[in-house]
């Protein structure tokens, strides 16, 4: 955890990028998205809020690097959530935000990606309004989007996709369960969240729904992190191939043409870079390494 004097230099750091920083008033609480993994993309206004927050209430997929940069003296609680594993009732979650800040705590609420993509951030906030208490919410990079351009998978590629679907991988045999079909029928790129468990029976959903079994199909695992795993198929195969490849929540699915665009930037990266080494070209190569 940071000391008081690291505290203080994040602080003065902070007022020179960011100017005017936003203050976390006692009693208030903060919906904050913490990103898809990696502490670089975290945004300011979210660092803001650890810096000031006096109590942190965090999800389980919450990089532990973003967690240190709270005050050193700030109450850490945990509140995850994990598939098919015991957790905090969400009800509870949200009487506690509500005590917390009727104590006089800032309260800051930190999510793993965006508050509002499948965070249950709606919730907290009608929760926290319904009581009186004031709040913000501070948005963050959700990792439907971040993991896919970690991956080297763009979201929207001209002249391959017009929109992009971001749904749960919740089991295509409960009750309320989404309209596969009417999603394979789109031809967009769909983005599963915690949809590791369930991709055998979405997949075949959406071939049933009229997919191709060749469609193009990946799995990103631990996106942004170092430690990120990434797996490439076809929709019929993808969900044995992840399986056969040990692959392990947290992690994400996509599903679409876009998958294809990664390994034609991949090639026109390595060719540039191979160029560049070489003296061929002299055009500029920052941020344009080609780790996968």
């Amino acid at each position: 955890m940071p000391s008081n004097h690291d505290q203080l230099s994040g602080i003065q750091l902070l007022t020179e990028l960011r100017g005017e920083h936003p203050l976390f008033a006692p009693g208030e609480v903060w919906l904050v998205g913490a990103g898809p993994g990696d502490p670089g993309l975290l945004t300011l206004d979210a660092l803001a809020g650890l810096l000031q927050a006096d109590m942190v209430v965090h999800d389980a997929l919450v990089d532990a690097r973003v967690l240190a940069l709270a005050r050193r003296d700030a109450q850490m609680q945990f509140a995850g959530k994990r598939g098919g594993k015991p957790s905090i009732a969400q009800e509870d979650i949200c009487a506690q935000l509500v005590a917390h800040a009727r104590h006089g705590l800032r309260v800051l609420r930190l999510k793993g990606g965006d508050p509002f993509v499948f965070g249950r951030g709606g919730e907290e906030v009608l929760a926290l309004a319904a009581a009186g208490i004031p709040f913000r919410v501070v948005p963050g990079v959700t990792a439907g989007l971040g993991g896919l351009a970690s991956a080297f998978i763009p979201a929207t590629m001209r002249g391959v996709n017009q929109a992009i679907i971001l749904a749960t991988g919740h089991d295509p045999d409960e009750d309320g369960a989404m309209d596969w079909t009417a999603l394979a029928r789109t031809r967009q790129p769909i983005v599963l969240y915690m949809g590791l468990r369930n991709l055998d029976k979405i997949a075949a959903a959406l071939m049933r729904g009229g997919l191709p079994a060749n469609t193009p199909a990946a799995v990103i695992a631990s996106a942004t992190l170092a430690d990120q795993q990434i797996l490439v198929s076809t929709l019929d195969r993808i969900a044995a191939e992840a399986h056969a490849a040990n692959f392990a929540a947290p992690a994400m699915a996509v599903i679409g043409d876009i998958v294809r665009t990664r390994q034609q930037l991949l090639d026109t990266c390595a060719q540039v870079t191979v160029m560049a080494h070489t003296g061929q070209t002299t055009a500029p190569r920052e941020n344009s390494t080609c780790d996968d």
